[in-house]
């Protein structure tokens, strides 16, 4: 499960969003940035060397065929190299997806720090071992895997002892609450002895916020301009300021969790003197007076004896006269 003495690490997944745009790569950077996330994830496509040219669309996408998308949505390498300095001038580590040997060829001549694995390459395990070998640092997602195949990639990757994290997430655009499978992250967290996270397709921030409760130590979630954008995954994306939200919520619950209280009524003495009540006198009782119950009443403030305490005050002596709304203390009976 995540350490709490670690940030949980957000990624803003920009994937082709920009469209092909050099121009609103480079500005999603910026926008991702503004929202405090930890890193921006493009996606690294080389048509020829990852798919046939007959390869069919996903079906939440038919806007153009996949070869030709990928095509015209593609970056030089001077281009990957500048938008992974831009990250770095704007403080977000750079990551892309690569779906090919030559992609990782490629981000490594850009210097990518660690490899996020898309769901889709979890049983490439040649990519895997090539990967591995680099001794980087690993973010798995499991999001079309069986377990079988999962524990494959697995063992690739920790054979080459390269750090793993591994993502639950269900590869479904967007994704309903009750396809989520939070009980899977935390079953891979006990399977693999890795820290774990989930890479969120719902519309919404409820359930990475959940995660995090649960031991995610990163989360990745779309990230866009707008959902009316064109593209495959725009319109399941987070907008500006739900990456924000989703930041500010993050952070929120780590603060929770890294302080936890004991049950102490001490610690909130001042309230409990305000809030709470206090044994008093509803009448004039003179000096030697059995107290009844008839005799008191309780009220505000809490700075005498409890409520709590009234039986133990019933048919005790009282020492002194006291007046309507007299605070009872001890010294107050024989």
């Amino acid at each position: 499960m995540t350490n709490k003495n670690q940030s949980v690490f957000i990624i803003a997944e920009v994937g082709s969003v920009h469209d092909g745009s050099f121009g609103n790569a480079k500005k999603l950077i910026e926008a991702a940035a503004a929202c405090g996330v930890d890193a921006v994830k493009f996606q690294t496509h080389i048509p020829g060397a990852e798919t046939l040219p007959d390869a069919p669309m996903p079906p939440y996408f038919k806007g153009e065929p996949r070869f030709e998308y990928f095509q015209r949505t593609g970056f030089s390498l001077d281009q990957w190299v500048e938008l992974k300095r831009h990250c770095d001038e704007h403080g977000v580590v750079f990551l892309s997806s690569p779906f090919s040997e030559e992609a990782v060829e490629l981000l490594e001549s850009v210097g990518v720090p660690r490899y996020k694995i898309p769901s889709g390459e979890v049983t490439n395990l040649p990519m895997l071992e090539k990967i591995a070998r680099l001794g980087k640092p690993v973010i798995l997602s499991s999001g079309m895997s069986s377990w079988d195949e999962l524990d494959q990639a697995v063992e690739v990757i920790q054979k080459y002892n390269a750090p793993l994290t591994v993502l639950q997430c269900t590869s479904e655009y967007p994704v309903s609450y009750e396809r989520v499978g939070l009980n899977i992250m935390q079953e891979m967290a006990g399977r693999y002895g890795a820290p774990v996270g989930l890479s969120d397709h719902t519309l919404t921030n409820y359930a990475a916020l959940a995660a995090v409760t649960l031991g995610a130590s990163i989360i990745e979630k779309h990230f866009t301009f707008s959902r009316l954008m064109y593209g495959s995954d725009a319109p399941h994306s987070l907008e500006p300021a739900e990456m924000t939200d989703l930041v500010r919520g993050v952070r929120a619950i780590e603060t929770i969790l890294a302080h936890p209280l004991e049950k102490r009524s001490e610690s909130f003495r001042e309230m409990k003197r305000i809030f709470e009540k206090s044994l008093v006198a509803a009448v004039d009782i003179p000096a030697g007076t059995l107290l009844t119950s008839d005799l008191i009443a309780i009220k505000k403030p809490g700075a005498g004896i409890s409520p709590a305490r009234l039986d133990e005050f019933i048919g005790k002596t009282l020492k002194r006269d006291v007046k309507p709304g007299h605070v009872f203390s001890e010294c107050d009976f024989e």
